[in-house]
């Protein structure tokens, strides 16, 4: 089931993603053409490349539900649900878990800002939207199918980095991120995938 699904997860660059399934979901829109409505979007933090309301625009119906942390709600409009970390909700029959994200070892992403990652099950599958994070101690108590996992260093966590955290999380699937845009390249996510060789199964999905 899970590599099935992995076939309904489009990456959009940088760390936006669409997932389609019984619902239509986006992480993080930024620069994209528009696309299908969504049913529901995650802004995981207030940074200009993550929370693009020019971007949410283009995608959000009347009925879509933004699900975002405080700094991010200020920004956007619609029927907005504002979370912290630790909070779950379920909205459109989707399961939502917002887990902390944020850095370890630069001033990026202050722990003390609440900012977000969001573990998601749909379709009985668990995926987690790691935000802009290093790999921090609450990825050891996290379980999921598929896990989308920044590489690029400089803002989040490096290439190496990701690789601690992918195998502390155990995902069926895991799937790079944060590269290609702003900072880092394809070359993270080849390392990032070498070096999980035989421990777990990396998905390095094409821009689309």
């Amino acid at each position: 089931m899970t590599m099935n699904f992995v076939e309904k997860i489009h990456w959009l660059g940088h760390d936006s993603f669409r997932i389609d399934g019984s619902r239509t979901l986006y992480f993080d829109p930024f620069q994209i053409e528009g696309g299908p409505g969504a049913d529901l979007i995650f802004i995981s933090h207030d940074h200009f490349d993550h929370c693009s309301p020019e971007d949410v625009e283009k995608i959000r119906k009347e009925n879509t539900v933004i699900i975002t942390e405080k700094d991010s709600a200020r920004k956007l409009k619609g029927d907005i649900r504002v979370l912290k970390p630790g909070e779950n909700r379920e909205v459109e029959g989707v399961k939502i878990e917002a887990v902390p994200a944020y850095n370890t070892d630069k001033d990026f992403h202050p722990r003390k800002n609440g900012w977000l990652g969001f573990i998601v099950e749909m379709d009985g599958v668990r995926v987690y939207h790691a935000g802009d994070t290093d790999f921090v101690p609450e990825m050891n108590g996290i379980k999921v199918d598929i896990a989308l996992l920044p590489v690029s260093g400089t803002y989040v966590m490096t290439a190496k980095q990701a690789v601690a955290a992918a195998k502390a999380i155990r995902p069926r699937v895991a799937i790079p991120m944060h590269y290609g845009a702003i900072v880092g390249d394809e070359k993270d996510a080849a390392s990032f995938q070498k070096a999980l060789t035989g421990v777990v199964e990396v998905t390095v999905l094409q821009k689309e």
